[in-house]
Parts: C-alpha cells; sequence; structure tokens
C-alpha cells in the first residue's frame, strides 16, 4: 500500500502461491499498515520446521488436519480449529491431511510482501 492508499481489495485467483518449505506453499491475501493475512496449502506427509520470527501469529485451519507444535505444547486441529501465537515463539506443524490455513500476521511480514498484487482501490 502508498501512502496515499487508504485501501487494498485482492480478487480471488488460483495463483500467487509460492513454496516456503517442501509441501508448503504461501499465497498473500492483501496487507496494510499492520497485518497481513496469507493462505498457506499445507500437503499431507510434510513438514512446516519449527521456527520462531517476532510477528504475532493468528490463524484458523480451513480444510484438513494438522498436528500444532506452539512451544512446548502440541494441538491436533480441524477445521475451524484456531490458534494465536506470540511474536518470538517456537512453532511448527507436521501436516496429516491435505490442509489450508489462514493466517494473519502482525506486524506484516516484509518478506512475504509480494512482488505484484492484483488490487482496485474504491
Amino acid at each position: 500500500m502508498t501512502e496515499a492508499s487508504t485501501a487494498m481489495f485482492t480478487l480471488h485467483s488460483a495463483d500467487g502461491y509460492r513454496t516456503v518449505a517442501p509441501g508448503v506453499e504461501l499465497r498473500v491475501l492483501s496487507y496494510g499498515e499492520a497485518t497481513m493475512p496469507a493462505e498457506f496449502r499445507l500437503a499431507a506427509g510434510h513438514e512446516l520446521p519449527t521456527h520462531a520470527h517476532p510477528h504475532e501469529q493468528t490463524g484458523c485451519l480451513v480444510a484438513g488436519r494438522i498436528r500444532l507444535r506452539i512451544g512446548t505444547e502440541s494441538h491436533d486441529a480441524a477445521p475451524g480449529d484456531s490458534w494465536c501465537i506470540a511474536g518470538g515463539t517456537e512453532h511448527g506443524a507436521t501436516i496429516l491431511e491435505d490442509s489450508i490455513a489462514v493466517e494473519v500476521f502482525s506486524p506484516i511480514r516484509e518478506d512475504f510482501v509480494p512482488d505484484a498484487q492484483t488490487t482496485a482501490e474504491p
């Protein structure tokens, strides 16, 4: 978004995914000054390696099943389950079934900002 922009609207697309780990694809849905929602496509049998970053991360499993590790706890997540991970907390996942998760990062993940988005401003 530019300083003069007050809104971002992103059209649904099957394009724009990028691989962030084997079996893990990410597509930024939109982003603003403070938040960034992203969709993750997760392939069964893969791992999202344990990692940490300074961003708060809130998510919801839309489809599939994953085993989510947050700190020292493990949670078997099913569609509709949600989570919030504080910045700096180690987390990762085992993908038990092909899955889709939507997560929101705050502040935005500069490393995820796409080169170009299909947008329309009101």
